[in-house]
C-alpha cells in the first residue's frame, strides 16, 4: 500500500474522537513488528524514526528510512512515516529528501521565547514542502542523557493558556504536551491529569500527542483519548518486549549464535504490543 500521511491519519483521527498510534523504529525489525501489528488490528499507524535511532545508525537516516519505507509500502495497513523529536536542523532538513510526511521538532529545552522562534522557523520551511511540524511544550522528560524529571513537580506540566499562544506564534500542526508521562519508563504506573488534557484540548485548536505512552497503564490511555489526546506514542513497551524474548532465549540456548532464533519471537512480541494498543486507542 502507498504511504499514507501522519497529517491525515491524526486529522482522521481527531475529527472521529479516537486516537492514532505512532510507534519507535529501531531496527528493520521493528517496523516489520509495527506493521504486521497494524494489519492484525485493521487498523492505521505511524512508523517513527527518532535522532536517537537515526544516531544508533552512524548519524545517517537514508537507511533506516528506506528500511521504514519499504515495509510500509509492502504492508496491508495505511502507514505513514514520521520523524520523532528532532534537534538538528539537518536533520530537519533531510526528512523532506527520505519521504517523511511529518517531523517533530523538539525545542523543548530552550526558552519559551527560543523554542517559538526555532519551532516557528521549523514550520515554515516544513509548511513550504508540505510536512506536518508536531512540536513539544512542557516537560515530558526520561530521554537518553537526561536527567531524572517528575512528571508532577511544579512547572513540568504544560500550561492552557501558554499552549494557546505557543500554537498562534509557532503555527504547529500538533503539540505534544506534558500532563504526567514520562520517556523511557519501564512499568506503566503513571497517573496522567486528565482534567488539565481537556483543558489543553478546549484550548488549542490542534490535536494533542502523548510521548512517554508506554509507562502509562490501559484505562488511563482509554481515558487520556476520551479526554482529547489523539497521537498515541509508544517507543519503551516495544524494546521490553523485544529484549525480554532476547534475553530469554540465550538464558536457555547458552551457544546459540543464530540471531534469527531469537529476533523472530522478539518481533513477535513486539507485533503483540503493537496490536494491543492499536485496539487501545481505537
Amino acid at each position: 500500500m502507498p504511504l499514507t500521511t501522519t497529517g491525515e491519519l491524526v486529522a482522521r483521527a481527531a475529527a472521529e474522537g479516537r486516537g492514532v498510534a505512532a510507534f519507535n523504529v529501531i531496527t528493520l525489525e521493528h517496523a516489520e513488528a509495527i506493521a504486521l501489528g497494524a494489519e492484525r488490528a485493521g487498523t492505521a499507524a505511524v512508523l517513527q524514526i527518532s535522532e536517537n535511532a537515526v544516531k544508533f545508525h552512524g548519524g545517517r537516516l537514508a537507511a533506516i528510512a528506506a528500511a521504514a519505507t519499504a515495509v510500509a509500502r509492502a504492508s496491508s495497513a495505511p502507514l505513514s512515516l514520521h520523524l520523532d523529536h528532532v534537534t538538528d536542523p539537518e536533520l530537519l532538513r533531510a526528512a523532506h529528501a527520505e519521504g517523511f510526511s511529518s517531523v517533530m521538532f523538539d525545542a523543548s529545552k530552550l526558552s519559551y521565547a527560543d523554542n517559538v522562534k526555532e519551532t516557528a522557523e521549523a514550520v515554515r520551511w516544513g509548511h513550504e514542502r508540505g510536512i506536518w511540524i508536531e512540536a513539544e511544550l512542557g516537560e515530558v522528560g526520561g530521554k537518553a542523557g537526561e536527567a531524572p524529571l517528575d512528571a508532577h513537580a511544579p512547572g513540568a506540566r504544560t500550561d492552557p493558556a501558554e499552549a494557546a499562544a505557543y500554537v498562534a506564534d509557532t503555527g504547529i500542526d500538533a503539540l505534544a504536551v506534558a500532563v504526567g508521562s514520562s520517556h523511557a519508563m519501564t512499568e506503566r504506573t503513571a497517573t496522567l491529569d486528565h482534567d488539565l488534557i481537556r483543558s489543553l484540548r478546549q484550548a488549542v485548536p490542534v490535536p494533542l500527542v502523548l510521548h512517554g505512552s508506554s509507562g502509562v497503564p490501559d484505562p488511563e490511555i482509554r481515558q487520556a483519548v476520551a479526554s482529547g489526546m489523539t497521537k498515541i506514542n509508544v517507543g519503551t513497551a516495544l524494546n521490553t518486549a523485544f529484549t525480554g524474548e532476547v534475553r530469554e532465549y540465550l538464558a536457555t540456548h547458552a551457544t546459540g549464535v543464530d540471531p534469527r532464533k531469537y529476533l523472530t519471537p522478539a518481533r513477535e512480541a513486539m507485533a503483540g504490543v503493537t496490536e494491543s494498543f492499536l485496539r487501545l486507542v481505537v
